[in-house]
């Protein structure tokens, strides 16, 4: 049976400006229902980007585990993490810690590793009282919309990425790598092809050159994939980019990106990258109980702020290689 005939045994309703959402019949059975229509919600997936599963009446860690890995054709331990978030058995997940008011922007999920997943779950176990809706916006149509001579230096030049470790904010240098002991984490950046450099406090800086357009691997298409944005230092709130500048200096911030040659990405181009994710951004407020799948590779993800508490489960799967993706930058581990 082919993806596209697969998909039809489904009924997803589509809506302009939402993702397309399917009402499952689980009779209380979440897992066995997702083992039944496995093939059927991952061709919907194929050929929208995402899918949003509502009815299920997912409830706790074990059996949205249980959910996750009859979908995935395998969960993927998290390296690298931009924040910490807490681990719960068998490649489940919290979503990442970061400030409920703050609006966590489009990206794809560690799309700055060598090593990434293609299918991202997402599971609401307590929906907020507003807000904290899980939007996403389709790789290809943000590519289309921008303008060519920006695409074309990002594809000759790449975008790099600077990270500064450290306990105090983002994930740390255990949280991030898995452990704290300095030779496996130098020989973790050896083999992923990612500079590093230990600061006289102790603190870790990395930097990473990536391709910033690459294409599907299964289907070509050419996507925007990247965090150029969302990990730039003008994302961030103004007035906390500016406490971070105070306490750690201009070149001490967690996180922050440039173009691939090392010249800053100005305010313009940052501030057109989120306008047009936001003009291509579609989102529908989490129900307690909800499945998102998405296509990690053709669609971004980001979660909005919110009010009220907001429990969702993640997990990273079926591991995709950047090298099996058509990168434009070459990189090799060392």
């Amino acid at each position: 049976m082919s993806p596209s005939s697969s998909a039809s045994l489904l009924d997803v309703t589509l809506q302009l400006g939402k993702p397309g959402v399917l009402r499952a019949q689980a009779a209380g059975d979440a897992p066995g229902w997702a083992a039944e229509h496995r093939d059927a919600l991952r061709a919907v997936v194929a050929e929208h980007g995402c899918v949003l599963v509502r009815g299920l009446e997912l409830r706790d860690v074990a059996g949205t585990g249980t959910v996750f890995r009859q979908l995935a054709s395998g969960l993927m331990t998290e390296r690298e993490a931009f924040a910490a978030r807490q681990a719960y058995p068998d490649g489940v997940y919290s979503a990442s810690r970061w400030p409920a008011n703050q609006q966590m922007c489009m990206h794809h999920e560690l799309s700055y590793t060598l090593e990434f997943p293609h299918l991202m779950l997402f599971a609401c176990l307590t929906a907020p009282a507003s807000g904290g809706a899980t939007a996403v916006a389709d790789a290809p149509t943000v590519l289309a919309a921008l303008p060519a001579e920006l695409v074309s230096r990002f594809e000759r030049e790449g975008w790099m990425l600077t990270r500064n470790y450290n306990e105090d904010i983002g994930a740390s240098v255990a949280e991030a790598f898995g452990t704290d002991d300095r030779g496996a984490v130098e020989s973790y950046c050896r083999a992923n092809a990612t500079e590093f450099e230990w600061q006289p406090d102790g603190g870790l800086r990395t930097r990473q050159l990536r391709s910033a357009v690459v294409r599907h691997p299964l289907t070509g298409q050419r996507c925007w994939f990247n965090q150029v944005a969302f990990l730039n230092e003008r994302t961030l709130d103004p007035e906390i980019r500016e406490y971070l500048v105070d306490v750690y200096g201009a070149d001490g911030l967690p996180f922050n990106t440039c173009f691939g040659h090392g010249d800053p990405i100005g305010d313009d181009v940052v501030r057109l990258l989120n306008e047009i994710y936001e003009a291509t951004t579609v989102r529908e407020p989490w129900q307690a109980g909800d499945l998102l799948l998405v296509d990690n590779i053709r669609t971004a993800h980001s979660r909005e702020p919110y009010e009220g508490p907001r429990e969702v489960l993640v997990a990273m799967a079926d591991a995709v290689r950047l090298a099996d993706c058509s990168p434009t930058i070459e990189v090799s581990a060392r």
